[in-house]
């Protein structure tokens, strides 16, 4: 409404921020999370366990130290990437909601960064320094220190940042109280914090068994012992992983539990949800038998038995992060604004006046006969083009061709009936906000899209065009007359003061 409406009609806007989003949480859990404390046990373990004339055990240092280097390239460039990544994404794509939650949790916000970076000087710190601190014993410990110092504070990062993810969910009092501890303290954040930690534990430490095998030889001596400690890592952790997962589920509201099918993979996917937790045992079971492999045989262990279990870890992550953000629809942020970006308060104006009379980019103010499509068209990027596209993934076409048979014509009046009344039978869709004449405009422009194979380019190649009633020379007379009110009324209060 109040911003010019980036799109890819090939790609789809939310898909956009879901591929960054995805990969970044999955470098920010497995690799920093997770794995910094992984690392730092390990390293640990080898002062622990070196002979008493050696500060640590050199080999054992060695391959912990090309472990982290893993780790340290990943979260460094792609991990830094994806994370600015999403703050960009987000602010083309969805900008008032990234501008509602940035009112609201500012001085979280704030915080995190302070955290954050933090978080960067101590990875340069801990990463840079290691060769250099084996040559004391002092310099070790001391190093190690700042290990679980960086641990900490990852997990902070994540800490505040969950308590953002669990608002937009569910964000509970804050509706009725607009404050930042009401925000924070949101139902969801507890429940789904005890989840993310021990998750993120236990990615790291499958991510960590595959490179344990990668970077020891076979049959060593090291190897048996990096895999027994890796497992010890994934059989600790799992079960919390587990029990986190049953308690997060449990705090999800029913309404976005009735979207979980969907939101695994697609309506088409929804019948075959059932399967889902046969999926899920046996991944767990795959995770654990490997896992357990490594404690009683670990050298039977062989590096494919761990890159299953390990890509199973990654892909379950992924998924997670898909599903939460399919299930809070039809809100972007729960209870507060839909995924159109579209306020719930400010439904009840736009279905008495119409959303194009209030939208500041738009080329028609107004629906009338000669620019019926073109309107259509307004309505379309305005309350539809967040989630759809026209020819591209989700296409509205092909969702109605669905409906109604590849090829066959559309009906203009069951187009509109269907929207209108969609939210009904599609929970996880927001209801038309607009008025009769914008979903005729609509139900138009849609069957034109099918005739003409018509594409949206989005504001960034095709410029913006603004509301032509909200335009300076539309709006100039308004503030000239406000103004000249205000003059005759400073007048009269003058004139009345004198006397």
């Amino acid at each position: 409404m109040d911003f010019p409406m980036f799109h890819l009609d090939w790609l789809n806007d939310r898909f956009l921020i879901a591929l960054i989003a995805i990969l970044h949480v999955c470098i920010n859990h497995g690799l920093a999370v997770g794995f910094i404390p992984f690392i730092t046990r390990l390293e640990q373990q080898g002062v622990m366990y070196s002979d008493n004339n050696k500060i640590t055990d050199p080999e054992w240092d060695t391959m912990v130290y090309r472990m982290m280097k893993v780790g340290f390239l990943i979260t460094t460039s792609l991990g830094a990437m994806t994370g600015v990544g999403i703050w960009i994404s987000v602010s083309v794509v969805s900008p008032s909601s990234i501008a509602s939650l940035i009112r609201v949790f500012y001085w979280a916000w704030f915080t995190e960064w302070l955290v954050f970076v933090t978080e960067v000087i101590l990875i340069l710190i801990y990463f840079l320094t290691w060769k250099n601190s084996n040559k004391s014993l002092k310099a070790k410990l001391r190093h190690i220190k700042f290990g679980w110092f960086l641990s900490f504070f990852s997990w902070v990062t994540m800490a505040i940042i969950v308590a953002i993810l669990g608002f937009m969910m569910d964000p509970g009092n804050w509706n009725t109280d607009h404050s930042l501890i009401n925000g924070f303290v949101n139902p969801i954040y507890l429940p789904q914090l005890i989840f993310r930690t021990p998750t993120a534990m236990l990615v790291a430490g499958v991510f960590g068994y595959v490179l344990s095998i990668l970077f020891t030889g076979k049959d060593t001596a090291i190897r048996i012992r990096a895999v027994k400690q890796s497992s010890r890592w994934i059989l600790f952790w799992t079960p919390l992983s587990l029990g986190g997962a049953v308690f997060y589920y449990r705090a999800i509201p029913q309404a976005m539990t009735d979207n979980m099918s969907t939101a695994v993979g697609t309506l088409q996917f929804a019948e075959y949800y059932s399967i889902l937790k046969y999926v899920i045992v046996a991944a767990i079971s795959t995770i654990y038998i490997v896992a357990a492999l490594g404690i009683f045989k670990p050298g039977k262990v062989r590096l494919f038995m761990v890159l299953l279990p390990c890509i199973m870890a990654f892909v379950f992550l992924a998924i997670f992060e898909r599903v939460r953000e399919f299930i809070r629809k039809p809100y972007v942020i729960g209870g507060y604004m839909y995924s159109n970006l579209l306020r719930v308060e400010d439904y009840p104006l736009y279905k008495r006046d119409g959303i194009l009379k209030y939208a500041v980019y738009t080329s028609t103010a107004e629906v009338t006969e000669s620019n019926k499509i073109e309107a259509g068209r307004n309505v379309f990027i305005l309350t539809c083009s967040r989630c759809h596209t026209t020819q591209g993934i989700n296409s509205i076409v092909f969702a109605f061709e669905r409906m109604y048979g590849i090829g066959k014509p559309f009906d203009e009046v069951s187009v509109a009936a269907f929207i209108k009344g969609m939210h009904n039978g599609r929970t996880f869709m927001p209801e038309f906000p607009g008025n009769k004449k914008e979903l005729e405009a609509l139900a138009s422009y849609i069957k034109n899209l099918q005739q003409t194979g018509d594409v949206i380019e989005g504001a960034q190649n095709e410029g913006v065009v603004v509301n032509p009633n909200q335009s300076v020379t539309a709006v100039m007379p308004l503030i000239e007359s406000k103004q000249s009110v205000l003059a005759d009324s400073l007048m009269n209060i003058s004139l009345f003061s004198n006397k």
